[in-house]
């Protein structure tokens, strides 16, 4: 059930509907009190301010009039610069970094502001009363008819707001756009993820054991997107049985793929119990899944390096995140949350990933790209080497050997001349330094 509402909570997150919604209804309940107030006398001391003069029937109504009337055009003009720039972005940076773009909270907020203040403003103007109307006198501040001032006043508060929010959104999107931007947010954010996964300093190797023993089938189909850890293991530990996990997340099931297996006969439900702690989803998401994070940043420098577009300077910024994702990773002891220290009976077993797992994820994906541009090459030369230097584990470093061999190898199919010339120079740069700093 938690996996399910992390998932729910994730999906509202990469929604445009939310935000406003809470503020709608927010501004609905702050005018309904306003107005109650303005009703019962409690803001009398609005019309004494000498600083502010009274609002009379007739300008507060089309005053209010142009606030709504204003704000719910600005509210369309607004959605329609975010929907174009989400469009554009993931139309050439890659459709993965639309979820980025959805759970922008800057376009999210702006928004909901609009809308919020259109809420307000159009409660607001139905409770104004005209001397005319008969039936519905009220004398407030010795004019006849009704006038809210507090609920004007903050009315004119909100407008005084969405002005400031329309001049930090018309600035935000044009910057949230820019590729470095976008290399800058996705690379945090992995930085981030990877800190919060594997808290502990690099002690030991993970082992990956091959799965085998009674399965535990999917029983829908999609990507899984969430994995609640913590009532899995509880799940495990009442099973009477030890669970090897088949899956991670960001991967994608059916019903005839096994999602885990158990070591031995568990009770009656237990599979059951299982796949409640998985919540699948028809896309991969950024919650819980490293790999996603990874696969953007490669997807981009990918992009970037494709003939069409040629464009290495962005390839670089990409392979510069990749390197800073790969040294946090080598100073990380690269194990589940649930395998906790001293902890050798724990009967959950995630599918792990080791470093090499991990490195041929990004550099390795990306390095049949980056082999055709000696500007690329260099850099990922650079990348490399300011990864190893932070890995004192020998076996780490020489996964990120590895990479610059293949790298080199790749780079002599596809350049020659000068441009071979260079990225050798930098590769045979690259092996002197290493030898001086042993793992």
């Amino acid at each position: 059930m938690m996996a399910k509402l992390r998932k729910y909570w994730s999906d509202i997150n990469a929604s445009y509907w939310f935000f406003p919604a809470l503020f709608a209804i927010l501004a609905l309940l702050l005018a309904t009190t306003t107005i109650e107030m303005d009703r019962r006398g409690l803001t009398d001391w609005v019309g004494n301010l000498n600083w502010l003069e009274p609002a009379r029937p007739e300008g507060a109504s089309n005053m209010l009039s142009v606030i709504a009337g204003s704000m719910i055009g600005v509210a369309s003009t607004v959605f329609s610069i975010t929907i174009a720039a989400v469009a554009y972005a993931s139309g050439n940076y890659g459709p993965r970094l639309l979820t980025n773009f959805m759970e922008d909270r800057g376009n999210q907020v702006s928004l909901a502001t609009f809308i919020g203040t259109f809420v307000y403003a159009i409660t607001v103007l139905r409770s104004v009363r005209m001397p005319e109307e008969a039936g519905m006198l009220v004398e407030s501040g010795g004019m006849q008819g009704f006038v809210p001032q507090l609920s004007l006043m903050i009315a004119y508060v909100l407008m005084a707001i969405s002005v400031m929010v329309l001049v930090y959104f018309l600035n935000h999107v044009p910057s949230s756009i820019r590729i470095n931007a976008v290399l800058e947010g996705i690379g945090r954010r992995l930085l981030r993820a990877i800190r919060q996964n594997f808290e502990a300093p690099m002690k030991e190797r993970v082992e990956r054991d091959e799965p085998e023993g009674q399965p535990v089938l999917a029983a829908g189909s999609g990507y899984i997107q969430v994995i609640d850890w913590q009532q899995l293991l509880k799940v495990t530990r009442a099973s009477g049985a030890e669970l090897q996990m088949a899956v991670r997340t960001g991967d994608f099931v059916h019903p005839s793929v096994p999602i885990g297996y158990w070591s031995g006969k568990p009770h009656d439900g237990c599979d059951d119990d299982v796949r409640d702690c998985l919540a699948l989803g028809e896309a991969r998401t950024p919650t819980q899944d490293l790999h996603f994070m990874i696969d953007e940043l490669v997807e981009i420098g990918l992009r970037a390096l494709s003939p069409g577009i040629n464009d290495p300077f962005t390839a670089i910024s990409a392979l510069h995140w990749i390197g800073a994702a790969t040294a946090e990773l080598g100073q990380r002891t690269l194990t589940s949350p649930v395998e906790t220290e001293d902890d050798d009976d724990c009967p959950l077993r995630p599918l792990a990933d080791d470093f090499k797992h991990y490195v041929t994820r990004g550099f390795g994906s990306i390095r049949s790209a980056v082999a055709t541009s000696p500007a690329a090459a260099t850099v990922m030369f650079e990348t490399l080497e300011g990864a190893a230097t932070t890995i004192e584990d020998p076996e780490r470093q020489k996964v990120i050997r590895d990479q610059a061999d293949q790298l080199m190898r790749q780079a002599g199919i596809n350049l020659a001349g000068p441009d071979l010339d260079q990225v050798e120079a930098r590769f045979a740069l690259f092996q002197r330094r290493m030898r001086t700093h042993p793992g």
